[in-house]
């Protein structure tokens, strides 16, 4: 098999992505793929392979134990740390966080100078945490520390994309797949080229991912990654490929279980997305099972027990709060989705807020998002037009900009981004689907 080229270009203005790719064919079964490259412990906050819940919680106890008969061992506390985060982003517990902050500040402590596990993995939980300008700071440190350390450029590309700085995150991720070409930096690859609208040099970059995936929690990861690709494409049947893929490689990948809940709603089976989501909620309460749980409850009917899950949500993000996590960005959303007393106020503060920090296209989409669900039509407007700058093929960013086109009376434009929606997926969302269907229905054909 010959090696995957990937290859980031930055020019002037936006940053440009450019990928090639090698005569390789598609992926081959896992059993039948030859031997994985190397790789070294990833420790990315948002690309990051989750590995099954068991093994890794067999790695922790294996490096307390070690901590508990060699203390000072600093490289052990920094790789327990760097496991606390992963921990955390599994169980949605984000208690873990403070753990990992002990062990990773303890392994700076005892080796200060040349300590590049424990700089990644602080820029990890930072990143976690959503304290992107810290995740920022760690980064630069890492890579100051250890300029040839992959991992290093791909913390700094996280911190440096979320809060917006995308020429410079594109260019830290070239140098993250320069320097070791495997799961870790194609999955950046792909988010990338993602961002930049290429959906299918995205696709085919978390295919080299898949590709060289050395355990079946990655396989399974990288497998979700292309089956969620081809769901915000329209391409059910692709997705389902994929997820049940993903699922045959590891049965407990909650990525496999949320896509095909997904994919089971999406070809008309409500009943059987809502046994899905339920089991995911019970397994893994993420704030984003228990929100889709909400949705689809809402889409049956069940307005009682979608108001139940809406509420655990917002207790949930408190719990994280209260552990140091902002939640800003996704309280935005969901607040400006679901209507209720000061709903759209609490939106638009949160917005506001994380905006101040950050001015990431996803984050402009929140906004645009929060100042509509407020009546602020105008400025949710140029807000939007900040959230498609990138040229994301995003079918909810497409969505919210004809919904602020309408509001404002333009309803050509409003047409445009609404058939420009509906064409890339009209199973893009639980929640605003069937209202992207009726707002099309309402402006009917241009030519009539």
């Amino acid at each position: 098999m010959k090696a995957r080229v990937v290859s980031i270009a930055t020019a002037v203005g936006l940053a440009v992505v450019v990928f090639v790719v090698g005569a390789l064919g598609h992926p081959s079964d896992p059993s039948t793929r030859p031997e994985p490259i190397t790789r070294g412990a990833s420790a990315d906050a948002f690309l990051f392979p989750a590995s099954a819940a068991g093994t890794l919680d067999a790695a922790i106890s294996s490096l307390e134990g070690r901590l508990e008969a060699v203390p000072n061992d600093w490289e052990a506390s920094a790789a327990l740390g760097t496991a606390y985060v992963q921990q955390a982003r599994i169980t949605s517990d984000p208690s873990a966080y403070q753990l990992a902050r002990t062990a990773l500040r303890r392994s700076l402590a005892l080796q200060p100078t040349g300590n590049a596990g424990a700089l990644v993995g602080l820029s990890s939980l930072a990143a976690a945490r959503h304290d992107f300008a810290d995740a920022l700071r760690w980064g630069r440190g890492a890579v100051r520390t250890a300029p040839f350390d992959a991992d290093a450029y791909g913390v700094l590309g996280d911190a440096q994309l979320e809060l917006g700085r995308y020429r410079a995150a594109f260019a830290s991720f070239q140098r993250m797949v320069d320097t070791r070409p495997d799961l870790a930096s194609y999955a950046r690859v792909s988010y990338a080229l993602e961002l930049r609208g290429n959906v299918a040099g995205s696709i085919d970059a978390m295919r080299a991912a898949f590709d060289v995936a050395a355990s079946r929690p990655d396989v399974a990861w990288a497998a979700a990654q292309i089956g969620k690709l081809h769901f915000g494409t329209g391409r059910i049947g692709d997705a389902r490929q994929w997820f049940r893929r993903a699922w045959a490689a590891d049965p407990d990948s909650t990525e496999a279980a949320a896509g095909l809940g997904l994919v089971a709603w999406a070809s008309g089976d409500l009943p059987a997305a809502i046994a899905a989501y339920e089991r995911l909620a019970v397994r893994y309460p993420s704030p984003d099972h228990v929100a889709t749980l909400g949705d689809l409850y809402s889409a049956a009917g069940d307005s009682e027990a979608a108001a139940a899950q809406f509420d655990l949500v917002r207790a949930e993000a408190r719990l994280f709060r209260a552990n140091g996590v902002n939640t800003d960005l996704e309280i935005a959303l969901f607040e400006a989705d679901h209507a209720g007393p000061g709903a759209a106020r609490a939106a638009l503060r949160a917005a506001r807020a994380e905006w101040r920090k950050r001015t990431s296209v996803h984050v402009a989409d929140s906004l645009a998002w929060a100042l509509y669900a407020n009546g602020r039509y105008r400025e949710a407007a140029a807000a939007s037009e900040q959230a498609l700058r990138l040229g994301t093929r995003n079918a909810l960013f497409l969505f919210h900009a004809g919904m602020i086109r309408l509001r404002l009376g333009d309803r050509d434009a409003a047409r445009v981004f609404l058939d420009e929606a509906f064409e890339l997926n009209p199973f893009f969302s639980v929640r605003w689907s069937p209202v992207l269907g009726e707002m099309r229905e309402r402006l009917g054909d241009p030519s009539d």
